[in-house]
Formats: structure tokens, C-alpha cells, sequence
């Protein structure tokens, strides 16, 4: 029992680590909701009226050559954010199956 128990909070402990925090995080194809905004209120309220807003949900579309830029849609709407600043924008992963 001990050692089911054991593994069991491991592959928890696992899932915690590897869950993506930050918009720059998620690999393309995944949606996420926006969260906290983690940098100047300038530009925060510049990406909130190109309609990143907190709550949205935004999907990452195409990725750059290595990865940077990188290509979000949102409602409709596609732009594109270096990693530096996509590493400033807090997110809630969405899993597959609310897809």
C-alpha cells in the first residue's frame, strides 16, 4: 500500500513540475487562459488592447524559426510575441479533453 501510495504522489509531484506557467511555456497547438500580466503597465495595457486580455483564451499557432517569435491566436486574432515577453504573461493551461 505504502509503496502504491509512493508512486502515486511522485507522478503528482511530476505533473506540478512539468505543467506550464507562462505563455512561453506551451508548445503549438496548446490553448491556455490568460493570467497576471508580470511586467510594465505600459506594456501590459498595450497587449490588452491588441485583446490579450486576462481570462481569454489564447492558442499558440505557429512558432518562428528556433522558436522565437511566436505566432498567438486570440479570438480570432493572431500576434506575435517574443519569449522574453511571452515568459511575463501567467496562463492556466486548458487540457485536451475541454477542447
Amino acid at each position: 500500500m505504502n509503496a502504491e501510495l509512493k508512486m502515486i504522489f511522485n507522478f503528482i509531484k511530476r505533473l506540478r513540475h512539468t505543467t506550464p506557467a507562462t505563455l512561453a511555456d506551451l508548445r503549438v497547438g496548446e490553448s491556455a487562459v490568460l493570467g497576471e500580466f508580470e511586467m510594465e503597465p505600459g506594456t501590459a495595457e498595450h497587449l490588452m488592447n491588441l485583446g490579450l486580455i486576462p481570462g481569454v483564451q489564447v492558442t499558440v499557432a505557429h512558432s518562428g524559426p528556433g522558436g522565437d517569435p511566436r505566432i498567438y491566436r486570440v479570438e480570432g486574432t493572431e500576434l506575435a510575441l517574443r519569449g522574453e515577453l511571452s515568459r511575463c504573461i501567467a496562463v492556466e493551461p486548458q487540457s485536451a479533453a475541454a477542447d
